[in-house]
C-alpha cells in the first residue's frame, strides 16, 4: 500500500517558557500543506531475502532528496519498530520518495513516521485506535502526533498537546521558498529568549488573514534573522510579490507566504528549493 505523507507549516509560534527538564513550552498553530513525499509498503518476497535483511525484517529503498544518517534513526524505521515491539510484523520493503526538504520547519520526517504508522495499521490490521496511533506518535516526536490527524490544530506544551480549530485557508494560494542552508531545532533554541505573549495564538488566529501580518508572530525569526538575513530578504520579497501574510514556519529555514492569487515567483528566488500550489 503507497501513501503520501504531507508537510505542514506554523501559522506563528511563541516560545513562551524553558522548563526545568531543558525543554521548551511553545504554543504554535500546525496547518497541513500539499508538499507531499511517497511511502509504499509491501510484503517481502522471503526468497529474496539475504541474512542481514531477514533479521531486520525489512528492507528501505529512497530516492528523491538524499537521506543520510544511520537507517536506524529514520523516522520510518523508527516507527516501525515502535510497532513490531508490539505486534508481528512480516518482512516488508519499505519505498520512500522524499521531497519535503530537511531542517525547513516543514515536519518531513514527523509526517513520514506518523504516516507509517496509520500505513502499517491499516495494511496489517493492527487494530490500532486513532488515539492510540497518537500516543505511538508522540513517542517518536512532538511534531509527529499532529500528522495522525492531519487537521488544522492549536499545538501547546512542549508541543505534544493539539486541540483542533476550526481554521480553513482553501481560498489562498501557498509558496514555500526554502533557501539551500538548513536551520536545526538545537540551533534555533540556542538563540531564543522565552517570552510571555500578551494575546495567545489561539485567538489571533481568529481574526481575519490581512490582520496576521501585524499580529502574527514567529519568535525565532528575530534572532535566526539576525543570524540569517537571506530568510529576512525572502520575507521581505514575498510581501513585495503579493503575500497577504508570510513567517518562517517553525524553527527551520523556509518561509512560506500565503497570497489571494496566484504567486508569480519565477526567477525571484534562485538556488532555493520553491514550491507552490498555484497548480495543483
Amino acid at each position: 500500500m503507497i501513501c503520501f505523507p504531507n508537510a505542514k507549516i506554523n501559522l506563528g509560534l511563541h516560545v513562551v517558557s524553558k522548563r526545568p527538564d531543558g525543554y521548551h513550552t511553545i504554543e504554535t498553530i500546525f496547518y497541513p500543506v500539499e508538499l507531499k513525499d511517497a511511502l509504499e509498503v509491501i510484503l517481502l518476497d522471503r526468497r529474496s531475502c539475504t541474512p542481514s535483511s531477514n533479521e531486520k525484517r525489512f528492507r528501505f529503498f529512497s530516492s528523491g532528496i538524499p537521506i543520510g544518517g544511520n537507517i536506524d534513526d529514520n523516522m520510518v524505521i523508527r516507527a516501525l519498530n515502535l510497532l513490531a515491539a508490539e505486534k508481528q510484523i512480516p518482512p516488508i520493503d519499505i519505498y520512500l520518495l522524499k521531497k519535503i526538504p530537511f531542517g525547513a520547519g516543514l515536519g518531513g520526517g514527523s509526517s513520514d513516521a506518523a504516516f507509517m504508522l496509520k500505513l502499517l495499521n491499516e495494511t496489517f490490521a493492527l487494530g490500532y485506535s486513532e488515539d492510540q496511533l497518537i500516543a505511538f506518535a508522540a513517542r517518536l516526536g512532538s511534531d509527529c502526533a499532529f500528522f495522525i490527524k492531519n487537521k488544522p490544530a492549536y499545538t501547546y506544551g512542549i508541543g505534544n498537546e493539539l486541540e483542533e480549530i476550526d481554521l480553513c485557508l482553501d481560498a489562498y494560494y501557498w509558496a514555500l521558498v526554502k533557501p539551500p542552508f538548513n536551520i536545526f531545532t538545537k540551533e534555533a533554541y540556542a538563540l531564543i529568549t522565552p517570552r510571555q505573549p500578551e494575546i495567545t495564538l489561539k485567538e489571533i488566529v481568529k481574526s481575519p488573514v490581512s490582520e496576521w501580518k501585524n499580529r502574527m508572530k514567529n519568535d525565532f525569526e528575530v534572532p535566526i534573522f539576525k543570524k540569517y538575513p537571506q530568510l529576512c530578504s525572502i520575507k521581505e520579497k514575498l510581501y513585495r510579490h503579493g503575500a497577504v501574510y508570510a513567517s518562517m514556519s517553525g524553527s527551520g529555514s523556509t518561509i512560506f507566504g500565503l497570497f489571494e492569487k496566484p504567486p508569480r515567483l519565477e526567477n525571484i528566488f534562485p538556488d532555493c528549493f520553491i514550491w507552490t500550489n498555484a497548480d495543483c
